[in-house]
C-alpha cells in the first residue's frame, strides 16, 4: 500500500567535497547501487556533520535497503536516522514523510499519524504538514478527512500549486469534478511543470459539459481549454 517516494536531497550550504559526495550518492541511488551510494552518503556526512540532507538521504536509504533485504535491523538505522535528520531540521518534509510511511510499513499507524499531527500543532501557519497528513490520510481511505487537512492548509496558503493539486485529486476521487478543475487550474496558475495535473485538466474538462463547468449559481468560474495560455 504505502510506497516512501523517495526524493533524495541534493545538499545544499555544505562544502564542495561533501556536495560532491551528496550528488554521486543521489546518482548511485537512481541506478540502484544502494550500498555503493550509502558510501557517498556517510561520506558526505562525515564531511558536513550537521547537514539535515545528509542523514535524510541516510536514513532513505536504508529505509529502502530494509525493504530489499526485508531486515528489521535497517529499518532501525533508517529511523535513527531519520530522527536525527529532524532534530537538525524540525520542518524536513521528505523526512516526515519517509519516517510516517516507514512507521506505517511496520503497522505503526497510530505512531505515524501521532508524528504528523505533532508537526501540524508545532507550525500550524505551515502548509506542508498538513500536506503530509492529509497524505497519510488518503493512503487509508479517509478522503474527507485529506480534504479538511488541505482546506486548512489553504487559509494560510492560498495559492500553493501543491495544495491545490492534492485537494484537486481528493475531490475528483469524491466526484465533485468541476470543483476539483478548478483547483488543478489555480494549481497551475501557480505552477505550469505539472504535467500530471495538466493531464487531469484536459480529461475532465472533455468529461464535463459546459453547463457543469459554468452552472447557474456557480460561485466558481472554470475557465475552457482554449482560455489556458500557449506555452
Amino acid at each position: 500500500m504505502f510506497t516512501t517516494g523517495v526524493t533524495l536531497a541534493i545538499a545544499s550550504g555544505c562544502g564542495a567535497v561533501a556536495q560532491w559526495e551528496n550528488t554521486d550518492g543521489v546518482r548511485l541511488y537512481q541506478q540502484g547501487y544502494y550500498d555503493a551510494a550509502q558510501k557517498r552518503f556517510q561520506q558526505a556526512l562525515y564531511n558536513a556533520p550537521d547537514a539535515p540532507d545528509a542523514y535524510y538521504n541516510i536514513a532513505a536509504t536504508y529505509h529502502q535497503l530494509g525493504k530489499l533485504n526485508q531486515d528489521d535491523s535497517m529499518f532501525d538505522q533508517a529511523e535513527q536516522f531519520y530522527n536525527q535528520c529532524l532534530d537538525r531540521n524540525p520542518n524536513h518534509r521528505d523526512c516526515y514523510r519517509g519516517l510516517a510511511v516507514l512507521m506505517s510499513e511496520r503497522g505503526r499507524s497510530e505512531e505515524a499519524f501521532a508524528l504528523l499531527k505533532a508537526w501540524v500543532d508545532r507550525a500550524p501557519s505551515m502548509s506542508d504538514p498538513r500536506i503530509e497528513l492529509a497524505r497519510l490520510y488518503e493512503e487509508y481511505g479517509d478522503r474527507e478527512a485529506a480534504k479538511s487537512q488541505l482546506l486548512e492548509a489553504l487559509q494560510t496558503d492560498p495559492q500553493n500549486s501543491t495544495v491545490l493539486a492534492a485537494l484537486g485529486r481528493i475531490r475528483e476521487e469524491l466526484g465533485d469534478h468541476a470543483q476539483a478543475l478548478a483547483d488543478y487550474q489555480r494549481s497551475l496558475s501557480g505552477n505550469r511543470m505539472q504535467n500530471e495535473v495538466k493531464a487531469r485538466v484536459v480529461a475532465l474538462q472533455s468529461a464535463l459539459s459546459p453547463s457543469m463547468l459554468t452552472g447557474p449559481g456557480s460561485d466558481t468560474r472554470v475557465v475552457t481549454r482554449n482560455a489556458m495560455p500557449p506555452r
